[in-house]
């Protein structure tokens, strides 16, 4: 818990997730737990040893490409239908403790295909733990397939056409596009956005991270992305920065995982107080809660305690991520009301 005046403000306020990579939710003792009841072979490394062993080597990632390896490994041991619906109800318990009310969630297939898991044993397993979510804890949710961007981008056009039957009945909502920034730029994925766009689908992609605002640009111009995942390095065009602030594009901002990956120095180098002052709309995200430092609540607190920001502040952060949600208007008023009617002591300094 942090030691915030507004802890208990903060786990109180409604919020809304859009930036959280279900396979980025696998615990170090999930691993293991699936390792044993698969019978898959965990790398000979000391930080495979245990649990605890692996979760302390979580602590110093050198980079992105350093996360990424151990990350990747780690999926070996999803094969199941089942088990991708454990992974992700475990998400939404650990999201709804936090606070969430609406969560619309990333996957990785090609992760899985590459493995020859079948594309629906992954898309099924996890819609049966998005609308238990719904069903249960009010949670609700989307689901954004991922196309990797190290990977050709022949294999995102595969995995898109594999996917249509689930595209087509709306259990997938949405395509992003992750992974590795550096060198594999967004316009090379202009086509399969198309075909997504074209299918209903909305878009987003990651941007500005390790990338310069290039990549941000790219996103916008040849994906016609609708939201930026991640976007810190916006701060260094002034232009684009009023050009966003003025279509109202959200971005989807991770401040743990930012110090984590070493993409910035500290939460308090993160430009958001730029932002808000700016007219930015942002939300704040998990990421990969099982790397990098834990669930959304832990990401509120630690921008608590860098930045200070006022009741009034964190409303309109709350607000942005409503109004940025995909959902339809009858949800956002909910969410909108959640948020107005939160009672007097949780919005006191002193709560």
């Amino acid at each position: 818990m942090c030691k915030s005046p507004l802890h208990s403000f903060l786990l109180s306020l409604p919020k809304c997730e859009h930036h959280i990579h279900l396979e980025g939710a696998l615990t170090p003792q999930l691993v293991f737990d699936l390792a044993s009841k698969n019978n898959i072979p965990l790398p000979d490394l000391p930080h495979y040893q245990s649990p605890e062993a692996l979760a302390a080597r979580y602590a110093v990632f050198n980079s992105l490409d350093d996360f990424l390896n151990i990350h990747y490994a780690n999926m070996s041991v999803l094969i199941t239908e089942d088990d991708f619906y454990e992974l992700a109800w475990s998400y939404f318990l650990a999201a709804h403790a936090d606070g969430v009310h609406h969560a619309e969630v990333f996957f990785d297939p090609q992760s899985h295909t590459s493995r020859d898991i079948p594309i629906a044993s992954v898309i099924k397993g996890y819609k049966r733990a998005l609308d238990r979510a719904e069903a249960e804890l009010c949670v609700t949710s989307q689901l954004i397939m991922c196309f990797l961007r190290h990977l050709p981008v022949s294999s995102a056009h595969t995995t898109f056409d594999s996917a249509t039957e689930f595209i087509n009945d709306g259990t997938i909502h949405a395509v992003g596009l992750d992974s590795s920034e550096v060198g594999f730029r967004p316009e090379l994925f202009t086509d399969v956005f198309s075909k997504a766009k074209e299918a209903g689908l909305r878009r987003t992609a990651h941007g500005g991270e390790e990338g310069d605002v290039s990549y941000i640009t790219g996103a916008l111009d040849a994906l016609d992305a609708e939201r930026i995942d991640h976007g810190i390095r916006l701060i260094e065009d002034p232009e684009l920065l009023k050009d966003i602030a003025v279509r109202g594009t959200l971005l989807t901002i991770c401040p743990l995982s930012n110090v984590y990956l070493r993409t910035t120095k500290s939460v308090a180098s993160l430009p958001l107080r730029e932002f808000l002052e700016a007219g930015v709309q942002f939300s704040l995200n998990s990421d990969d809660p099982a790397y990098f430092g834990g669930g959304i609540l832990n990401n509120y607190c630690a921008v608590e305690e860098a930045f200070g920001f006022s009741v009034d502040e964190w409303r309109r952060i709350a607000i942005a991520g409503v109004q940025g949600s995909w959902i339809d208007d009858t949800r956002k008023r909910v969410l909108l009301e959640k948020i107005d009617d939160m009672p007097e002591s949780d919005l006191s300094p002193n709560a």
